[in-house]
């Protein structure tokens, strides 16, 4: 009885952590599609800018 409930709470603990990293790698996607919008924005307003 004892090994099933701590095998249970293993795979909880699993499941737990396995969403946490999806999530990381969902919020690291996201975080990169940002960074790439910035700097493309930070480049055409450097571009406009220097027209002036």
């Amino acid at each position: 009885m004892n090994l099933f409930v701590i095998v249970a709470i293993i795979a909880v603990v699993l499941l737990v952590v396995g969403g946490f990293v999806q999530a990381l790698q969902f919020l690291l996607w996201v975080g990169a599609v940002l960074l790439i919008i910035a700097i493309i924005g930070w480049v055409l307003r450097a571009v406009r800018g220097s027209n002036r």
